[in-house]
């Protein structure tokens, strides 16, 4: 398989140099030059299949040969050493629980398969690679805890100032060893910014960088993963089924889309945001402006320009009544946000989290305008990482999982910048 720049389809490469530099040369996201497909029979008893032999089955033709088939089957039972239950939340309408990984988010299937791909390329390299990564919230973490120790990599983390919940800033700057956390005075965008600033920069070429952004296709490819375990549960029901994917940098949804391409049936999609409505507005106008970022209580939803955007395009040839069949799109407030968590915790008896919570309002929305689905929306993280959230508007205390013990009480080290200048200095350090 080669990939080739969205800016530029005569740039092309292959798996292991795309997953090794991150972005083109000039700075496009790579996208795969052709899209496999996968057999209607494997498709139709996906419930004869194990987790990891679906896995193996998505994931294989995007990486070709590049990576011996014991090695890739190894990555990925790894990656998938923890379960992704179907929870029913409501009449029709079911929680795929994506946080019960090591840093007790959905990033983690992506993040542990990357890291693993990486291990397996620098073998025996002598250059070190630095991984350079914008969070707005569960990213960094799961990035640092699937590259940690790894040997040959660096892990550098930006994360806004004040703009993350406690435990999510506690997963980035307490592990130490080959993960350091930069701590920006600014918005998740502003982060953003710098990381691609550091790409164009040529000054930067002797650092060998590269990003574990879900621009990378090493960790946005991965995310299919879950989307098949989902229908396996859920195609049974007889019913075509939807799925409503809170979205922020639309890494995660594309992911779901690309799974769709390559065979799975499922119906429809919702990109369900907060009030970071760019995606929400371009489907209703088919312009797309971003606006200010805007703080929300969902914040590793807080992005007003989301990259893999552009990928969702370019998987329906950029025709926007191709899109606009498979894909509806609704912003949410905080206010609709708290009702929706008190209601599925006192109604349902289903704890959320905020951005659980507007993936469940968008698959409503949509289910009450268009009957007859099985529904299903994503919890991206557990509630305990958006702790003062779940007390202040439930009332009620969480207990705190193992996974998160183990970081909570470590000591934050993070240095703290305001400039790219600053950036670009720590880089060089």
């Amino acid at each position: 398989m080669k990939y080739y720049s969205l800016n530029n389809h005569h740039i092309k490469t292959t798996f292991k140099e795309a997953a090794i530099t991150g972005i083109a040369p000039d700075k496009g996201l790579y996208f795969p030059e052709s899209i496999p497909q996968l057999d209607a029979d494997f498709i139709n008893n996906l419930d004869s299949f194990s987790n990891e032999e679906i896995a193996y089955r998505a994931i294989a033709p995007f990486v070709g040969d590049e990576i011996p088939e014991s090695v890739i089957r190894g990555i990925v039972a790894e990656t998938l050493s923890f379960p992704f239950p179907v929870v029913k939340a409501d009449d029709d309408v079911y929680s795929l629980e994506l946080f019960h990984g090591p840093t007790m988010a959905f990033k983690d299937v992506g993040a542990r398969f990357m890291s693993r791909c990486l291990n397996y390329f620098t073998q025996g390299e002598d250059k070190k690679i630095t991984i350079l990564v914008a969070t707005s919230g569960d990213t960094g973490g799961a990035v640092a805890s699937g590259f940690l120790g790894v040997e040959g990599i660096d892990v550098v983390i930006l994360y806004p100032s004040g703009k993350v919940s406690d435990v999510q800033e506690k997963q980035l700057t307490t592990l130490g060893q080959n993960i350091r956390a930069l701590e920006v005075k600014g918005t998740f965008d502003d982060c953003q910014d710098m990381v691609k600033q550091a790409f164009l920069d040529e000054g930067l070429k002797g650092v060998n960088l590269t990003s574990a952004n879900s621009i990378n296709i090493a960790r946005w490819l991965p995310q299919m993963f879950y989307y098949f375990f989902a229908y396996k549960e859920l195609g049974k029901h007889g019913k075509p089924v939807v799925v409503s994917v809170p979205s922020g940098n639309f890494g995660n949804i594309c992911a779901g889309m690309m799974a769709k391409k390559i065979g799975l049936p499922i119906a429809h999609f919702v990109a369900s945001t907060n009030a970071n409505d760019t995606v929400p507005r371009y489907m209703g106008s088919q312009t797309y402006e971003p606006h200010k970022t805007i703080e929300t209580l969902s914040n590793a939803m807080d992005v007003s320009n989301p990259s893999n955007f552009v990928r969702i395009l370019e998987l329906f040839g950029n025709e926007f009544g191709a899109l606009d069949n498979e894909l509806t799109s609704y912003p949410f407030t905080d206010a609709q946000t708290i009702e929706t968590l008190k209601k599925l915790y006192t109604e349902n008896n289903y704890m959320a989290d905020p951005h659980g919570a507007v993936g469940y309002l968008g698959l409503k929305q949509f289910m009450e305008a268009n009957p007859g689905y099985t529904g299903v929306f994503l919890e991206t993280a557990h509630p305990v990482k958006f702790a003062d959230s779940i007390t202040d508007n439930l009332g009620i205390e969480i207990e705190i999982p193992e996974q998160i013990q183990a970081v909570l009480y470590g000591e934050k080290k993070a240095d703290t910048i305001s400039s790219y200048e600053e950036l670009k200095a720590f880089l060089f350090g």
